[in-house]
């Protein structure tokens, strides 16, 4: 395999500059990247040893345009989730164009891993996009109080943001569910600690009470088709007609297990999912679902970060992004004796 001629030539690492330097290899990375945040004699010390010792890099540009762009990073959660994708999208477009490096984090689901990595990044980045954290307010506030943070999908007080407005979308999806004769209906919850689905139970909660029907959550689950194979059973379980689940993977995972299990969709169990993934049109059957939108979301969020970098006013902002109902065939009427009229099933599509 071929190796760019600039990776064979890069044989000095931040640590041998730092070394070299007597400083931090942290101090180094912040240099480079970004010399803004050290001192112009420290800048020019580093960059004038990183040059004698050969290292080559993109952070090291020409003095002329080395003061043009900065790092931003994403850290989300977790990659399974195919929503992620659109949002890791929109954030690296807009990051791009914009003229900034583009670095992209996982947490795997760990508090711990967030918090290390927010504190390593708030040394080494300009600024942090931060999607669906699962840390304390406190300890995130901390942090930001180093560098900027703007948050997706979670409010964090004192922290600017972008939320998608799904819990709205959810309580749409239980009031069409309401509208097909269902009386009970499950909802399939999401990964423990998270604020998105804690704010979409409370939607849904407030939707069954003014409408007077019965809502049962259901567990944590994870958002990949595994956990919607297990959800699925747990559904079963529980009597209700309809169930609305915390994601598309969760939603596509238990629609093969309903068939396994013969259990037709939408005839014995209508099924809604959330946030119109890739694929949720074309499952077995096409997914009714919550449409929201990852790729605008993303690019809001990135808009709103690099705003920060230079406006005085830094006060706190939430943006909201609208949801809509998208209407296929995987809900249907409660077909039990005397739950309502064939008429009464509104046609497929979207709903605003």
């Amino acid at each position: 395999m071929a190796v760019p001629a600039r990776r064979v030539r890069r044989r000095v690492t931040i640590t041998e500059i730092a070394q070299a330097c007597g400083v931090a290899p942290s101090t180094v990375s912040r240099a480079l990247s970004n010399p803004k945040r050290v001192s112009s004699a420290m800048y020019e010390r580093i960059a004038r040893k990183a040059r004698e010792m050969g290292y080559e890099s993109a952070m090291l540009p020409d003095a002329v345009d080395r003061m043009s762009a900065g790092t931003i990073a994403l850290v989300l959660p977790n990659l399974s989730n195919p929503f992620n994708l659109d949002l890791i999208r929109g954030c690296q477009a807009q990051a791009q164009a914009a003229g900034f490096l583009f670095l992209l984090m996982s947490t795997d689901e760990s508090v711990h891993v967030e918090s290390t990595w927010l504190m390593e990044l708030s040394q080494t980045v300009d600024g942090i996009v931060l999607g669906s954290p699962r840390g304390d307010d406190e300890v995130l506030g901390e942090i930001a109080d180093n560098i900027p943070i703007v948050t997706v999908n979670r409010e964090v007080p004192s922290l600017s943001g972008i939320v998608i407005d799904t819990p709205a979308g959810c309580a749409q999806a239980l009031d069409y569910l309401v509208s097909l004769g269902h009386r009970t209906i499950a909802y399939v919850r999401g990964p423990e600690g998270s604020w998105t689905d804690h704010s979409r139970l409370q939607a849904l909660r407030a939707a069954a009470e003014r409408k007077d029907v019965s809502l049962i959550p259901v567990g944590h689950f994870l958002p990949s088709m595994a956990s919607g194979i297990a959800a699925a059973d747990a559904v079963e379980l529980t009597g209700a007609t309809a169930s609305i689940f915390f994601n598309d993977t969760l939603a596509i995972g238990a629609l093969t297990r309903f068939k396994q299990r013969g259990i037709t969709v939408p005839g014995d169990m209508s099924v809604i999912g959330c946030d119109d993934i890739f694929g949720a049109s074309f499952s077995d059957p096409p997914l009714t679902t919550v449409t929201a939108f990852g790729e605008r979301a993303g690019r809001a969020a990135t808009d709103l970060l690099i705003s920060r970098f230079s406006q005085r006013d830094k006060g706190y902002r939430v943006d909201h992004i609208a949801t809509h109902l998208s209407v296929r065939e995987s809900a249907g009427r409660d077909t039990r004796e005397g739950s309502v009229d064939d008429a009464a099933q509104p046609a497929h599509g979207s709903i605003s």
